[in-house]
């Protein structure tokens, strides 16, 4: 009773109320009195779907979950590998190291890589100048700002599917392995017959998560780059986040953050659909 009582005040509760806010024009205006709150049916619904920059934000995000999603399961699985089947005992080590990114304040990581995108002095920059490459403008570019955020995030993201991965490999019995050393299989036959087919459960519960939290990326631009240069690190969170907090127009925020939750949930169902034909 406790946890459901919890459940519906802080979560539950701030739901509905945020979805009946978007039925109206509640401003600041409105917020200190209620008298001048006017219902508008849908209209806040048709306004975000009309508006240019939330059709901009939409398409940047899908850049952000097709590129960075696949990335981040690729590098984790990957690292988890390495550090499950090495036998040198740095790569006990290397659990922390790749694990700390994950924990790490956002804004302390959004320091350090803005000293390394700098387009003068950053360490990137002074990389490729051993190549001839000239300087590029990371977060500047229009056209390359969005992947400079990608691969911040993906470096950010690997640590805690990384653990995911390596309890689930550390799950699976030896014994499949000894066997298949008997019958003459080689590493990459056991990653393909033995581990990849037992990870299936990790590897979708990865994947639903990270999905979800990519449809929902938000620290970085926001911070990186608030949303440029031009838009076009505009994520729809930060297109919610600038409307209801900056703009203070929270009936056309929550009509916004609604239009997201819907696209998640169903996604979201979807992908839970074609796991259970998968099991069937």
């Amino acid at each position: 009773m406790p946890a459901l009582i919890l459940l519906v005040i802080f979560s539950i509760l701030p739901i509905l109320v945020a979805f009946v806010i978007s039925f109206t024009d509640m401003n600041l205006i409105s917020l200190g009195d209620f008298s001048a709150l006017n219902f508008v049916g849908l209209d806040n619904y048709i306004a975000v779907l009309k508006d240019p920059l939330f059709l901009k934000s939409v398409s940047n995000t899908v850049v952000y979950v097709v590129i960075g999603v696949p990335l981040v399961i690729a590098c984790s699985l990957g690292t988890a590998l390495l550090i499950n089947f090495s036998q040198a005992k740095i790569f006990v080590a290397f659990r922390l190291i790749f694990y700390t990114p994950s924990i790490t304040n956002v804004i302390a990581v959004a320091v350090i890589w803005s000293y390394l995108y700098n387009p003068q002095f950053g360490f990137f920059n002074y990389l490729l100048s051993f190549l001839h490459i000239p300087p590029i403008q990371w977060l500047q570019d229009p056209a390359i700002a969005k992947y400079s955020l990608i691969i911040l995030a993906v470096w950010k993201a690997i640590g805690i599917n990384m653990i995911i991965f390596l309890a689930a490999l550390q799950g699976i019995p030896r014994e499949y392995y000894e066997a298949s050393e008997l019958d003459g299989a080689s590493r990459w036959q056991q990653l393909y017959k033995i581990t990849i087919p037992l990870l299936k459960f990790a590897l979708f519960f990865v994947t639903v998560t990270t999905l979800i939290g990519w449809l929902q990326f938000f620290e970085e631009p926001f911070i990186m780059t608030e949303g440029g240069p031009l838009n076009s690190t505009m994520s729809i969170s930060l297109y919610i986040y600038n409307n209801g907090f900056k703009f203070s127009n929270f009936g056309f925020a929550s009509a916004a953050s609604f239009i997201l939750f819907i696209t998640i949930v169903v996604i979201t169902l979807i992908q839970f659909r074609g796991q259970a034909k998968k099991d069937n």
